[in-house]
């Protein structure tokens, strides 16, 4: 129900170039033969999830003072800045330090390429840099390059998977496509019509190998875990399985918010209410703090869900006075019409009112429900409690 969007793969547009093909995380693949160097790496990777980017920054540098003639350290001082992208999608300032953080890899890729057509390290790197510069345009809106940055992924993925078919990290790229080529286009008829340009997907076999690489892989491990938790809650509706990891991911990088909320999220779904009470009201907190990698998105949704925990308890003013800030929130946030945020707040105010006996307010609210775009039946509802008043149980 989250309408942000923005953030987290937040949701259509990303998925949308994630179907692309451009399945950027498949370069984290296990090629670096010096042990001192491979543990920087995964040093520096953990650093960039815990969202601790100053480190990760010194991580990097290293790497690249120690391998300047490879892409490893380069691709993920560029994810820095991708990181920190997503922790304030508003702000276009990073945009062009990106792509040119970027253009350095894919540069590098293509002159080991012209020496040996085969290298793997090469066609992953390569991948990456040009995937994530199709999620970046995606996001912006830029869907033509974003689908050409598509069309040119896409081979190197499959041509590296050909070459090391056994590796686990080259699965989460695979599973990535093989997934949401399956999934997006029958969700997001819009996207039906770019499918012409790409193979067909596999729903169950992209669920198997994200499974595999989030237990096996080396340096795709969490990524692959991120996206079998979203895919598991957001299409598969296995909160249960989508809640062991969310715990598992927060507990490793309590300093991601994507993974702080998809704890709260699963919390919610699965029904442990008291639980996601406490991860909410410290979203909010952090959120009204400005803390890294939280914003108003996140307070609008701390609201949300704090007051649909009062409302559930019979708690009415302590539920309004989130709903009211959730309501506001919203109309500041909600530039391409009412968010599923702002249909479902005033249809629980409506709610609270006919619990109170303020039929005329109750039926005011209904009316403005049916005046914005249907989320989770809430037009079913709207209707029904014109007709007949909603009862507390």
């Amino acid at each position: 129900m989250r309408q942000r969007q923005r953030m987290e793969m937040r949701y259509r547009a990303w998925m949308v170039v994630a179907l692309l093909g451009i399945a950027a995380p498949v370069c984290r693949a296990q090629w670096i033969a010096d042990s001192l160097l491979d543990r920087r790496v995964q040093e520096g990777i953990d650093q960039i999830y815990d969202f601790q980017f100053d480190a990760a920054r010194k991580t990097f540098d290293a790497v690249v003072a120690m391998r300047p003639d490879h892409p490893v350290g380069y691709f993920f001082r560029a994810m820095i800045v991708w990181e920190r992208i997503l922790s304030d999608f508003d702000d276009e300032s990073h945009d062009d330090e990106f792509y040119d953080m970027l253009d350095v890899v894919i540069r590098m890729c293509d002159d080991r390429l012209e020496e040996n057509e085969n290298d793997v390290t090469a066609l992953f790197f390569k991948g990456g840099a040009v995937g994530f510069r199709g999620r970046l345009r995606a996001n912006r809106g830029k869907w033509v390059g974003a689908a050409n940055d598509g069309l040119v992924a896409l081979p190197l993925v499959r041509k590296a998977h050909e070459l090391q078919p056994n590796n686990d990290d080259v699965l989460l790229g695979i599973g990535i496509y093989n997934y949401y080529a399956a999934v997006i286009p029958d969700r997001y008829p819009i996207v039906k019509p770019l499918m012409v340009f790409f193979p067909g997907g596999d729903r169950k076999k992209g669920l198997e190998q994200l499974r595999e690489a989030s237990l096996h892989a080396k340096y795709a491990r969490v990524e692959a875990s991120y996206f079998l938790m979203q895919n598991l809650f957001m299409f598969e509706k296995d909160y249960p399985k989508a809640l062991e990891i969310a715990r598992t991911l927060h507990a490793r990088y309590p300093g991601n918010p994507v993974f702080y909320r998809y704890l709260g999220r699963c919390d919610v779904s699965t029904g442990l209410l008291s639980d996601a009470q406490v991860v909410f009201e410290e979203i909010l907190r952090r959120a009204e703090q400005k803390e890294l990698g939280y914003d108003r998105y996140d307070e609008r949704e701390a609201h949300y869900y704090l007051g649909r925990n009062e409302f559930l308890g019979g708690r009415f003013d302590r539920a309004l006075k989130h709903f009211y800030v959730c309501d506001e929130l919203s109309r500041a946030l909600d530039k391409d019409g009412p968010s599923g945020f702002m249909s479902l707040t005033n249809l629980m105010i409506g709610m609270i009112d006919d619990a109170r006996g303020q039929r005329s307010l109750a039926l005011t609210q209904y009316r403005k429900v049916l005046d914005m775009k249907e989320y989770e039946h809430s037009h079913d509802d709207a209707n029904r409690y014109l007709k007949s008043p909603y009862k507390r149980p």
